[in-house]
Parts: structure tokens; C-alpha cells; sequence
């Protein structure tokens, strides 16, 4: 299966996962979530198997500047409709086809999966 790396082309974690795949030579396409968008049964499938608490960007500008109504009683659910309406809040990256669901770039994890 071939690797799918998720997210936006100008965010500096993505820029240094794509130079990490690239001096692996390890081949892969990109999906722009700005462009592309995302849907809510790919984020779903994602939360099943690692929490939508791990794909949901807490830290970012874009989840920190949501209205307190917005960020209250959140469940996965309104996280995962968050997410599908400002991509941005996904935390990134995030690689499939790999065995297992990477989420953000931890070079330690991606080289004991991706070697």
C-alpha cells in the first residue's frame, strides 16, 4: 500500500516529515487538507484507532481562537465536525498506509514503523 501523508504544504512539522520520507526514499503522496479537504468517515476510521483526543490540535491558533461554546462538551463527534470544518485543528501529520496510523512526526516512531 502506499504511503498518504495528510496535511498542509506550509506547516514546518509536515516540511520536516516530507524531507525525513524523501532522505528515506520512501514513496508517498500528499494530500493538502486546504485543498483537498477531508471527510468525516476518513476522520472517524482515524479516531477509531487513535482517538479523535490525538488527532484533535488543542495546541494550534485555530482551536485556541474557537468561542469557549465551541471547545465546550466536546466528544468526538463535535471534535471530528471541528475538524472536517477547519482542517487546521487536525494535528499534523498524519500518515496511513504504513501498518498502523502515524499521527504527527515523532522521527523515532516513523523510523521503527517505516524504518
Amino acid at each position: 500500500m502506499t504511503l498518504m501523508l495528510f496535511g498542509i504544504p506550509n506547516c514546518d512539522t509536515v516540511k520536516k516529515a516530507r524531507i525525513w520520507l524523501d532522505a528515506k526514499g520512501s514513496a508517498y503522496q500528499f494530500h493538502d487538507y486546504k485543498k483537498a479537504g477531508i471527510d468525516a468517515a476518513t476522520l472517524t476510521g482515524w479516531a477509531r484507532e487513535a482517538g479523535w483526543e490525538v488527532l484533535l490540535n488543542r495546541a494550534g491558533t485555530t482551536f485556541r481562537k474557537l468561542p469557549d461554546e465551541a471547545k465546550a462538551g466536546l466528544d468526538e463527534a463535535k471534535a471530528i465536525a471541528l475538524m472536517v470544518e477547519q482542517p487546521s485543528m487536525i494535528k499534523r501529520p498524519v500518515v496511513t498506509g504504513a501498518g498502523r496510523l502515524l499521527v504527527g512526526f515523532k522521527p523515532a516512531e516513523w523510523e521503527a514503523v517505516l524504518g
